[in-house]
């Protein structure tokens, strides 16, 4: 049976030549199916109006994997708060800190879920990201309890940082993160 992976955007969204494009094409050439909706009012986003969006998704969908991107990891400690589900593999990439941002101030505060909903768990994060730096990714991955790939000088983990693919991404969900958490865990 194929899994079905997930992929949620962040604020603007994630169009080509975003790493979560490639992703998606990727896993899609893998044999996984893939769902990578358009979140509603991407660039001023509402966050029940995301949570409801992605309530239904996950309802139809039934992933098995959830990879999300910057605002998108926010919308899932929100989701987590109230929503019964259970993921094989959760991705967090470039989460963002705990600070209101004009585009989505309904985000803000965030929780800090007790449960991600999934088996395995991987956050990504970089060394200067300009919207987390590493000692408050370090310090999240902490209440978190989960595993952490560090990325030098990666920026916010998108297009303007220089990313096009992310192809530990695609070695992640098709070879699980023993790898990562081993080497890279802080």
């Amino acid at each position: 049976m194929s899994k079905r992976v997930l992929i949620l955007h962040g604020l603007s969204g994630s169009s080509y030549p975003h790493w979560q494009n490639h992703l998606a094409q990727d896993l899609i050439k893998e044999n996984y199916i893939v769902s990578f909706p358009c979140l509603p009012n991407k660039n001023n986003p509402d966050l029940n109006e995301w949570l409801d969006f992605v309530r239904k998704e996950l309802e139809h969908f039934k992933p098995h994997i959830v990879v999300c991107h910057s605002l998108a990891n926010i919308l899932w400690f929100h989701l987590c708060q109230n929503f019964d589900i259970s993921l094989e593999k959760l991705m967090l990439v470039a989460p963002i800190r705990d600070e209101k941002l004009k585009e989505a101030p309904s985000f803000f505060p965030y929780p800090i879920p007790k449960d991600l909903k999934s088996e395995d768990i991987i956050m990504a994060a970089s060394t200067n990201d300009p919207y987390l730096s590493i000692e408050e990714a370090i310090a999240l991955q902490s209440k978190l309890n989960i595993g952490m790939k560090i990325m030098e000088n990666a920026g916010h983990i998108n297009t303007s940082a220089g990313f096009g693919k992310l192809d530990c991404a695609l070695d992640w969900i098709k070879a699980g993160n023993e790898a990562y958490t081993s080497s890279n865990q802080v």
